[in-house]
């Protein structure tokens, strides 16, 4: 399938699923917690895909768990070839867990992982461009990857996705308990890394992280009160609310266990 322009610059996060056990739980569970709605759901052909989206604009979807791993978000991250990207995966000591494979005339998508088994999705945009809205409430707004091998997750990110990358400084006050406060960010080639045009981060942590791959974060007004309405729908508090650079955040995990985290826009 040939490429189109995407709405994404590459190596951005361009959407972002969910393996459940239970999609219609976890329906009910972010359809409470972000009022978001979702379509009818793809066949078997798309793996029962169902989309989410935040006042009729597609932000993320939810798909029936498969294979050992258990609840999991994936961000996938924007690419202009998928099969050069994956194979730019398996020579920086990654794996291609599945495709690249195209999806109708949507997208050409590829599932694979980092040195450290971490999985993350490439994205070539047909049709589909992936996220309608981001950095908005109860849309996507940020994703880093929690690792203690800095340089080890820095070599293959920086060259898989050709990122520019600098530290964001000292004024960013860190993650919360176990964070060792480095953040470092991730632009796209060819601009100056900075907060303003960073669209990824690694983040340095003391301790073996809550996920083995990129945390996805969804914008919220109220942090306490999304807060309190995932622990009433059965979430969990992993990282109580803390600050960062970009306003405060909280990882919750929710009711099946797939975590995620809110942060203040």
């Amino acid at each position: 399938m040939a490429p189109v322009r995407s709405a994404f610059p590459e190596g951005a996060p361009c959407w972002a699923d969910v393996q459940l056990p239970d999609v219609e739980a976890g329906k009910r569970f972010y359809g409470d917690l972000f009022g978001w709605t979702f379509d009818e759901g793809a066949g078997a052909e798309r793996g029962y895909y169902t989309a989410a989206y935040s006042e009729d604009r597609a932000v993320a979807a939810l798909a029936p768990l498969f294979g050992a791993a258990g609840p999991a978000w994936t961000v996938h991250f924007a690419v202009r070839d998928a099969y050069a990207t994956a194979a730019r995966v398996t020579r920086s000591g990654g794996r291609v867990v599945s495709g690249p494979l195209s999806v109708g005339t949507a997208a050409t998508m590829a599932l694979v992982t980092d040195r450290d088994g971490g999985v993350f999705g490439l994205w070539q945009a047909g049709s589909d461009p992936g996220f309608e809205v981001t950095g908005e409430p109860a849309a996507f707004c940020w994703t880093e990857l929690p690792t203690r091998d800095t340089a080890r997750a820095d070599l293959f990110y920086e060259t898989v996705f050709s990122y520019a990358a600098g530290d964001a400084g000292p004024e960013e006050p860190g993650a919360g308990p176990g964070s060792a406060g480095g953040l470092r960010l991730w632009a796209p080639a060819g601009t100056l890394p900075s907060p303003a045009t960073a669209v990824a981060g690694r983040r340095s942590t003391l301790h073996t992280p809550l996920t083995g791959g990129f945390l996805v974060h969804f914008g919220t007004a109220e942090l306490e009160a999304t807060t309190a309405d995932a622990l009433r729908l059965g979430g969990e508090i992993r990282v109580a609310a803390h600050p960062t650079g970009a306003g405060r955040v909280t990882v919750l995990a929710d009711d099946q266990g797939a975590l995620f985290a809110v942060r203040e826009v």
